[in-house]
């Protein structure tokens, strides 16, 4: 029997060590692959980019996981306990895995053997780390098991801090929603400290499974299941009852944040911007790196220049006609279910989508398209109005098989199921203007000329209908508004504001063709000053002037403003046939206002990276004694500007001066009801394919175009000054209201000088047709009268004909005809 015993002892043990051996095997296997969890002291996750404006305004957010990462330190206590009560109550106690609870769980599973239900896991706060971070997410005992491990690893080699932190900032919570912080923006567009007992329960509520906790799909559950948490935290002791009954008194409280662009009107800037983070550091920077990002953008600026730029392009559209409805729709049931299907442009938040409902003779009935819920259901709510005639006078000349018709009614223009765009009337409750989206389009940049911070830039009317951004993309041939290069060129090389050049018609001959330019509407003034010249925008003058101190240098000082990489010394550039963009030509009219310091155009101010270390700073000037630790009667810091100077400021202000005139009784004389001392050069090319107007006062440089994005004809008179000036006009009124007017800055040593605005010639001040020009030291007016261009070879026959008109301007000593 002892023998027997013992046979069996011996089985049984050699039985005990061959499973110990095949545990340790398996075990061994397990975890000779295993990720090495050293990685999460490493760990950066990807965190959301984020774009402010200059004010700290939040414009845009980049990112693949919605997330922004967050301290333990920074996470309040009652954020923790929430998670804890409802994913870990014993985290603090167990070494990573829960003894008691994963018992809890295999009996669990044993009993629903079969059922098809899914297993119970009872993983703790510390798998759950080593499954999001280190492994998969399939549900075998293998992986539970190397997850166990993990688990026991991590907790000896990190914090439970640490650990909890991790967790809390990894974890998804639906909505896109990576981490507590991105999910208290994202559900309740709060901070995590703002956040209250109600909210924090339902973010503790949704690791467990986002979607099955929807707060629109399943609000019940939702409830239900943020109801179970806040016993949890009664249960634990870290709230009262009183708190929890509260808490459950509430609904879920939503208040999502809407899209990814929160500053109104910023769509373009964003998009510029983004564009050059991914140029900088890369795509994966931008959606993974946390970069914060403070750009130049004024917000109320901003505002001021869409308006502005917006009534611009819809005087203009509105002067074409009505081209027709946006869509048309089923009239025959509840006309807002197939309206609220109609795609709006959601930038446009002054307009409405509206239909049709009934036209007569002297309005039209119409209904608004429903909003929204956050559910993301119509309201069933339906809303009506009116559109008057005279609130739709404009579209009573509408577009029938492309020839304008006029109409003697509303009723001939529009029909029941039309949908057409709306906007209430100032004040007028149910009243609406009809509206119509521009076909012209346009830009607006506004830029600091001594730092070169974009302050504002629209780049079209609508960014949901045209990513295209006519500020920065669009090519375009600028015109007469290239002109004041071609003087300051020549300013910059002996000529003067009173050199007088022969305004008549001109015959070039460029290979085998002769070119034959003409001023704007076929006029012309004979020998005028170079003042009056730009002024009055006299092509023939400038041709005659580039074409005598020689197109190289005119090419060299347009590279040197950056309106060109390398432009081609043809002759036609210097009417600006060359094309380039709104922004370089901005850039260079603020080297102008500046006094000819090169600048370079920014959008940023600064990038920080996601620990708060500037990695690129759009100011490098450098101030040695700025970082003072505190007074020594030291010598007063000094920023040191080293930045090249690429125009004389002389030339730069006199240059200034004459576009001055521009503006008091030139091209853009509108302007000048502004009251302020501003300088500008209007801009209209061939047919009238591009308007242009660029001005500036002596801090801000603004430019404006508009133009079809197919070039074509605008119509007779569509000129820089009828078009881009009133636009300019428009925003400075409101970007300047309650600054005080300052001059522009006159270098010392200039020298201020009596002449004959016609002739340039020395005269007495304070006599009729005389002026106060500005000349550089060493030059003045001319002693003799001298006509640049009277003695080439290249005049037309045309011009000859003219001559004796021509001899009479000189003989009578009348440098111009005004």
């Amino acid at each position: 029997m002892i023998r027997l015993l013992g046979y069996f002892f011996g089985v049984g043990a050699v039985l005990v060590l061959a499973a110990a051996a095949g545990v340790a095997i398996y075990v061994g296997n397990l975890t000779s692959d295993l990720p090495d969890y050293e990685v999460l002291a490493r760990y950066e996750p990807p965190v959301t980019t984020r774009i402010h404006a200059s004010d700290g305004s939040l414009m845009s957010e980049f990112a693949r996981e919605k997330r922004l990462y967050l301290p333990i330190q920074a996470v309040p206590d009652r954020v923790k306990a929430a998670f804890l009560s409802a994913e870990d109550k014993d985290f603090f106690n167990h070494p990573g895995v829960d003894a008691t609870g994963l018992l809890r769980a295999v009996i669990t599973n044993l009993q629903n053997f079969g059922s098809g239900r899914r297993l119970v896991g009872a993983s703790t706060i510390t798998q759950q780390v080593a499954k999001n971070f280190l492994l998969s997410s399939e549900q075998t005992v293998d992986r539970k098991l190397r997850e166990m491990i993990l688990a026991f690893r991590i907790e000896q080699a990190y914090s439970k801090d640490r650990i909890l932190e991790l967790y809390l900032n990894e974890i998804y919570f639906g909505l896109g929603a990576y981490g507590i912080a991105s999910a208290a923006l994202t559900y309740f567009d709060k901070s995590v400290n703002e956040l209250t007992l109600n909210e924090i329960a339902y973010l503790a509520a949704l690791p467990k499974g986002p979607s099955n906790y929807h707060p629109y799909r399943h609000t019940e559950r939702a409830i239900e299941r943020r109801n179970w948490v806040l016993d949890q935290m009664l249960a634990n002791g870290y709230i009262t009852s009183e708190d929890a009954e509260n808490a459950k008194a509430s609904d879920l409280g939503m208040n999502p944040r809407r899209g990814s662009n929160y500053l109104f009107a910023s769509e373009y800037f964003t998009e510029e911007v983004r564009r050059e983070i991914i140029g900088r550091y890369g795509e994966d920077a931008l959606y993974e790196a946390g970069l914060y990002v403070r750009t130049t953008l004024d917000p109320e600026l901003q505002l001021q220049a869409r308006k502005a730029l917006h009534n611009g392009l819809i005087r203009y559209d509105t002067l074409r006609g009505f081209r027709g409805p946006v869509d048309r729709i089923d009239m025959s049931g509840d006309w807002g279910i197939p309206l609220g299907e109609v795609d709006g442009l959601n930038d446009l938040r002054e307009w409405r989508l509206a239909v049709v409902l009934d036209a007569s003779s002297d309005q039209v009935e119409v209904g608004l398209k429903p909003s929204r819920q956050d559910s993301g259901d119509l309201s069933p709510d339906r809303e009506t109005g009116v559109i008057n005639v005279d609130d739709m006078q404009w579209a009573l000349r509408h577009v029938v098989d492309g020839s304008l018709v006029r109409a003697n009614s509303p009723a001939e223009v529009l029909n029941p199921g039309d949908v057409v765009y709306v906007e209430q009337k100032e004040d007028q409750g149910s009243e609406f203007v009809l509206r119509q989206v521009p076909e012209i389009g346009g830009a607006l940049v506004a830029m600091d000329p001594h730092t070169g911070r974009v302050l504002t830039m629209v780049g079209g009317f609508s960014y949901d209908q045209s990513e295209f951004n006519r500020a920065t993309q669009a090519q375009r041939q600028p015109g007469s508004a290239f002109k004041p290069v071609v003087y300051s060129a020549a300013l910059d090389n002996g000529y003067t504001p009173a050199s007088v050049v022969l305004d008549a018609p001109v015959s070039i001959r460029i290979g085998n063709e002769v070119w034959e330019p003409k001023n704007y509407g076929g006029s012309f003034a004979g020998p005028s000053t170079l003042r009056a010249g730009i002024e009055r925008s006299r092509n023939l003058m400038t041709v005659r002037l580039a074409n005598d101190m020689g197109m190289n240098l005119v090419a060299e000082y347009a590279e040197r403003f950056g309106l060109y990489d390398e432009m081609q010394p043809h002759i036609a550039m210097s009417l600006g046939s060359g094309e380039t963009t709104v922004m370089r030509m901005v850039t260079a009219y603020a080297i102008m206002a500046n006094g000819g310091k090169q600048i370079q155009p920014s959008l940023i101010d600064r990038i920080q990276d996601r620990y708060g270390k500037t990695v690129f700073k759009h100011d490098t000037r450098a101030c040695q004694l700025c970082e003072a630790d505190g007074w020594n009667n030291q010598p007063e810091p000094e920023v040191v500007d080293d930045r090249e100077q690429v125009l004389d400021p002389m030339t730069a202000y006199q240059i200034t001066s004459m576009m001055e005139g521009v503006v008091q009784r030139g091209t853009a004389a509108s302007v000048s009801e502004l009251g302020r001392p501003i300088a500008g050069k209007t801009g209209t090319t061939n047919d009238e394919k591009d308007a242009w107007f660029i001005g500036y006062t002596p801090d801000l440089v603004v430019g404006v175009f508009m133009g079809y994005d197919r070039p074509r004809p605008m119509g007779k008179g569509s000129t820089g000054g009828g078009l881009a000036a009133p636009v300019f006009k428009e925003f400075m009124a409101g970007a300047l209201e309650g600054t005080r007017p300052v001059d522009f800055r006159i270098p010392e040593g200039m020298q201020q000088v009596a002449i004959d605005r016609k002739t340039g010639m020395r005269a007495e001040a304070g006599q009729p047709g005389v002026i106060m020009e500005s000349f550089k030291p060493g030059t003045g007016p001319a002693d003799s009268y001298w006509v640049i261009g009277m003695d080439e070879l290249n005049v037309s026959e045309n011009a000859r004909e003219i001559s004796p008109q021509v001899n009479r301007a000189i003989s009578t000593g009348a440098g111009g005809l005004f």
